[in-house]
């Protein structure tokens, strides 16, 4: 039993390596055949620049839209103005719905009176972002939830007047 169980232990592995040649390709070292294309100083063949990489990277992946709805979020001082950016500032960007909140009644009216001159401008500046709509809030109301265990209710309704 000594030799047959041997030679019998040793004949799976090389079969199972024939295997794997056969099912992946002979991937051995000095057996790689270059390819044309793949030889050094060819058309193609050069580095790219990371601003180049990173435009095709952002196209093949389908980024370009949201890092266009991203750009809005992050330049809205310069695609609005000094005066509007101090006093609203962008919540959300998302499927073609910009959210902006000011920080009063008064401006938030104003804005959604501008609604249109915003859209044109963000789709002169920023066409990739594809916004159609822009959405005004007003400052939020004071909040009467305090802590985790707050019960439920319309809350006191006798606090104004």
């Amino acid at each position: 039993m000594g030799e047959k169980g041997l030679a019998r232990e040793s004949a799976e592995p090389s079969a199972v390596y024939r295997r794997l040649r056969q099912v992946f390709g002979d991937k051995r070292p000095g057996s790689k055949k270059i390819r044309p294309e793949d030889e050094p100083f060819q058309p193609g063949r050069d580095p790219l620049q990371v601003a180049g990489a990173m435009d095709s990277l952002s196209t093949e992946m389908g980024w370009r839209a949201p890092m266009a709805e991203a750009r809005v979020a992050m330049e809205w001082r310069e695609l609005v103005g000094e005066n509007i950016a101090d006093h609203s500032q962008v919540v959300d960007v998302a499927d073609g719905v910009l959210t902006v909140q000011c920080n009063s009644s008064a401006w938030a009216t104003q804005l959604r009176l501008m609604k249109h001159d915003l859209l044109s401008r963000l789709a002169d500046h920023v066409p990739e972002a594809t916004i159609d709509n822009v959405v005004v809030k007003g400052p939020g109301g004071p909040s009467w939830r305090k802590g985790s265990r707050s019960v439920a209710g319309r809350g006191p309704r006798d606090t104004y007047g």
